[in-house]
């Protein structure tokens, strides 16, 4: 903490040490900075060692991690070495409430938890003490010890006057299961309201609507778009140039007159096989398709 004080000191120009001293603790209480012995997040001119924050966790990332990455923060702690992480009286009580909140996805909590457990102890020993005091500093930014001034609340009077005042959600652990909106941990938990028959009659129609619902493999999408744009690739006049010329480019009309003319091209007629629909959308294709019912007794089918 010295050391700190004394760098502020020296590289800003600060002459009064109090004011260095007051410097270094707000970027402490941010989290740049923190100390390894305690979890009160202020600069303290003494022998007191600190640690910089890895960039991971810096706050200019925006973070407000939701009640579920906490969570799943005390859930994995009470996994791994009870000496040197126990859960302080606070965390347990927060645990508690966070486990009535989120009942009904405690076991996904406790599965990503145990997860993240087991990719931890693959690593180095040191390395595992460090990320475990960053990512214990982190929680202490955001869900500080009680007595402590929580510097990521925002004033409700700004709050008011923003258009949009909600803060960039990001989650730590990358989950993305919706959480509730204000902190079980600093309010008393509501009562979970029981599941009844009609919930789960309409959870039963919604997946029998997903399954029936018809999909295709994105091969089989791929394949049939390209099928289709091969077909129609000649009558494309941005791809293959109008014959005899384009009308839209040229001052030439005699495309318009050969397309009004009642003696299709084969290019025309070609285009009918295509589909039922390019017969009836073309006005001679319809007519003769007309002709071609009357024949057979049975034009009230167009009309």
């Amino acid at each position: 903490g010295a050391d700190i004080v004394q760098w502020l000191m020296k590289n800003l120009s600060i002459e009064d040490p109090g004011e260095a001293i007051h410097l270094g603790s707000l970027i402490a209480a941010q989290g740049y900075v923190f100390p390894i012995s305690d979890h009160v997040l202020t600069l303290k001119d003494d022998g007191t060692f600190y640690r910089f924050q890895a960039p991971y966790f810096w706050p200019s990332n925006c973070w407000e991690p939701e009640n579920t990455d906490y969570a799943i923060y005390l859930c994995k702690r009470t996994m791994q070495n009870k000496a040197r992480l126990e859960l302080a009286d606070y965390e347990a009580e927060n645990l508690a409430r966070l486990q009535r909140a989120f009942a009904r996805k405690w076991e996904f909590i406790f599965m990503q938890a145990e997860a993240q457990v087991k990719i931890d102890r693959k690593k180095d020993k040191t390395e595992r003490k460090i990320l475990d005091s960053q990512e214990r500093a982190f929680w202490d930014v955001h869900r500080p010890v009680p007595g402590c001034v929580n510097t990521t609340e925002m004033d409700i009077r700004k709050c008011r006057r923003m258009k949009n005042p909600q803060k960039v959600k990001k989650s730590v652990y990358g989950v993305t299961e919706e959480s509730q909106p204000q902190s079980p941990v600093h309010v008393p938990s509501q009562p979970v309201r029981k599941t009844t028959k009609e919930d789960f009659r309409k959870q039963i129609t919604f997946l029998n609507v997903q399954i029936e619902r018809h999909c295709l493999k994105m091969s089989k999408v791929a394949e049939s778009l390209i099928a289709y744009t091969e077909q129609y690739v000649e009558y494309d006049p941005f791809i293959t140039p109008a014959e005899p010329s384009n009308p839209w480019i040229s001052d030439d009309a005699a495309l318009w007159d050969i397309e009004m003319s009642k003696e299709p091209s084969q290019q025309r007629v070609k285009r009918w096989g295509f589909s039922m629909d390019e017969v009836l959308k073309d006005p001679v294709g319809r007519d003769q398709f007309l002709r071609f019912l009357e024949s057979e007794f049975s034009s009230e089918n167009l009309r």
